[in-house]
């Protein structure tokens, strides 16, 4: 599962803004076709994982492949059947925060029905809604 090595704070404040557009990682820069996310949302390790297993089967040792988010923002979660107070939860999944137009995964080396395809399967497993982008 995808998490940072070590944080800075270990329960950072739960409300980042994800009003607005991606202000980076809007162009595809490595592959030739991109997955593209059109609504913000969290998207979890699990979430990004699930999508990256499924691109790296179908893709097999074809093409090539880049993952450009990474989970670095820690959810907090009270036990079940816990009164209130008692401070802040312990920390239970990690998060990325994905705004519009900004690009998840990157491919090469396949044709671009088949990274269609692959693209599909893959925004199958994703809270959002996403299109394939290709490079200038």
């Amino acid at each position: 599962m995808l998490m940072p090595k070590r944080v800075k704070y270990r329960k950072p404040h739960s409300a980042p803004r994800i009003k607005g557009k991606a202000k980076r990682g809007t162009e595809v820069s490595f592959g030739e076709f991109g997955l593209k996310a059109l609504e913000p949302k969290w998207v979890t390790a699990r979430q990004i994982e699930a999508a990256r297993v499924t691109l790296s089967r179908f893709i097999k040792k074809k093409g090539k492949m880049w993952t450009l988010i990474f989970p670095d923002k820690a959810i907090t979660k009270h036990p079940a059947e816990t009164r209130m107070g008692k401070g802040k939860g312990a920390p239970d999944h990690w998060v990325c925060v994905v705004k519009p137009g900004r690009i998840l995964f990157e491919m090469e080396g396949l044709s671009e029905e088949e990274t269609k395809s692959a693209f599909r399967l893959a925004t199958d497993k994703l809270p959002i809604k996403t299109k394939l982008v290709t490079r200038r």
